[in-house]
């Protein structure tokens, strides 16, 4: 993989989550007796990616398969099991909390829930003067008034709503306050967290384009963590497609849409609905989503793909790249077994 101007980059991150509950949750009868048993979700496993400066990567995947969960270990939320974050060309996933300061600021998030990000008991000044007071010390009131007003006027936060509380906001109102909030501290790099899941579908469009505007001129760079495909053909430059915590395909947009490689990101661009387009039929998979808890042997998809066969029940495929560039994770695409 080529990594000239990478902001971003994480290598062969693992993130396992220990969910045993008390004693007697964790007693299992086995073998004939009684034992602890430790129950394990592994969430994200052996992921590697980069991303470059400017750039849009939108991760996408069913729900439940580690995509917000790696957001969080990039941002630092969630320490890793295993593996490397850097930022800028420093590892950043073995910092403590005063050292992360500096990186706080070059890196924000925007949650999927406005209703659940933001403080009900501070009012939209609050909200949004509070980051520039802790990294900002220095900034006079006056100069965070400014701020604030500069940014409120790009995202289309009314002048009117300073001193108004959550509660008396829309869902679309909120997140454009969220998407304030994010870009007060003039970030480099933002994770967007499934930002338009929560909103109708009148408002998407509209945040979208917001977001996309405000990349363009503050030459931002997004993470873009999503399971809604006609969205991520609209704002990605590349796109990564997760299964059970695990990278199969990597592509340009245009590619993944184009000509798909991998068998289940085949699945999921069969089921987008195009109005007034003649489509293939939608590929339905065979059998039901396993568990992370136990994962399956060999390639995670091997139990829902019509290619699968010996190999691919114990072999992990590697993520190799193809003649175009795509990045692949299965043993048919190595094979030429799977029909374009």
């Amino acid at each position: 993989m080529n990594e000239d101007n990478t902001i971003l980059s994480i290598k062969n991150v693992v993130k396992h989550f220990d969910i045993s509950g008390g004693f007697l949750d964790q007693v299992r009868f086995k073998n004939g007796r009684f034992g602890l048993e430790k129950i394990t979700v592994k969430a994200v496993n052996d992921v590697s990616l980069f991303i470059k400066k400017g750039e849009t990567l939108s991760v996408v995947g069913e729900s439940g398969c580690g995509k917000s969960t790696l957001a969080r270990v990039v941002l630092g939320l969630y320490p890793p099991n295993s593996g490397e974050v850097y930022y800028g060309g420093q590892r950043i996933d073995n910092l403590s909390h005063q050292q992360m300061l500096p990186f706080r600021k070059k890196m924000q998030m925007i949650f999927q829930d406005p209703y659940a990000s933001l403080n009900p008991r501070k009012t939209v000044q609050q909200t949004l003067e509070e980051p520039l007071r802790f990294h900002h010390p220095e900034m006079s009131n006056n100069e965070i008034n400014d701020k604030i007003d500069q940014v409120m006027g790009q995202v289309g936060v009314d002048q009117a709503w300073i001193k108004r509380y959550p509660h008396e906001f829309s869902g679309g109102q909120r997140q454009r306050i969220s998407i304030a909030r994010g870009l007060i501290l003039d970030p480099e790099f933002i994770v967007a967290d499934e930002p338009v899941s929560a909103l109708d579908v009148s408002i998407q469009a509209q945040i979208l384009n917001l977001m996309m505007k405000a990349g363009r001129e503050r030459d931002l760079t997004y993470l873009f963590i999503t399971h809604d495909l006609s969205v991520v053909r609209h704002i990605s430059t590349r796109v990564a497609v997760m299964y059970l915590g695990t990278l199969c395909e990597l592509a340009k947009s245009e590619d993944l849409f184009a000509f798909p490689r991998h068998p289940y990101t085949k699945a999921l661009l069969s089921a987008i609905p195009v109005v007034g387009e003649k489509r293939a039929k939608q590929i339905k998979l065979k059998g039901e989503v396993p568990t992370p808890v136990k994962l399956p042997t060999g390639c995670v998809f091997h139990a829902r793909c019509v290619y699968a066969d010996e190999r691919c029940v114990n072999e992990i495929p590697a993520l190799l790249t193809q003649d175009n560039g795509t990045c692949v994770a299965c043993h048919a695409v190595e094979e030429n077994r799977v029909i374009s």
